[in-house]
């Protein structure tokens, strides 16, 4: 089962690596790792998706609270989120015909054209891995010649916040839950 852990953290060199060491030593592979600038100057935020067991994702999130720098850490898997990826897809594209085809594909799956050359367009699309695998499945019979893209992130529905901090980066403990149904 994918698991997807939020993870707040100083905003200081080293910290990647050491939460990157954590999981190699317990051989664990990250599907996905997005790391981004929050609201708190100071504070980065660490979305991270690993396939692993519900006792595993339990071991995993006690031991990242080990790590110096770690300021809060939630296993969001089970909490109503909203999640995306983010990807840029360069199709092939030499003829009116077929940019003018690709840009119909594009519209459906409400996605972005960011840029066109002569023999190229790249396209941009956000949404879930599904909504993004299935634009690519579409592509692919035009050529995609060069694809990116970035790991999941994601944040609580609702009122409610993973965790919230004082200005000055220190960790305040997290606001009561708000129950949220899907």
């Amino acid at each position: 089962m994918m698991n997807t852990f939020v993870v707040h953290v100083e905003d200081k060199p080293g910290v990647l690596n050491r939460i990157a060491s954590l999981f190699r030593r317990r051989a664990f592979n990250i599907e996905s790792l997005t790391v981004g600038h929050t609201e708190r100057p100071g504070i980065s935020r660490m979305t991270i998706v690993v396939e692993t067991d519900a006792d595993e994702a339990q071991r995993i999130e006690a031991n990242l609270y080990k790590l110096v720098n770690v300021l809060h850490v939630q296993n969001v898997t089970a909490v109503p989120t909203v999640h995306r990826d983010l990807a840029l897809i360069k199709v092939s594209a030499k003829s009116e015909s077929t940019r003018t085809h690709l840009i119909q594909l594009v519209n459906i799956f409400r996605a972005h054209v960011v840029d066109v050359t002569p023999e190229s367009m790249v396209v941009e699309i956000t949404g879930t891995e599904e909504k993004i695998d299935g634009l690519l499945e579409v592509l692919r019979p035009f050529g995609v010649t060069e694809m990116v893209r970035t790991g999941r992130v994601a944040i609580s529905r609702g009122a409610a916040c993973v965790a919230n901090h004082h200005l000055d980066g220190d960790y305040l403990a997290e606001q009561d839950e708000i129950s949220i149904t899907q």
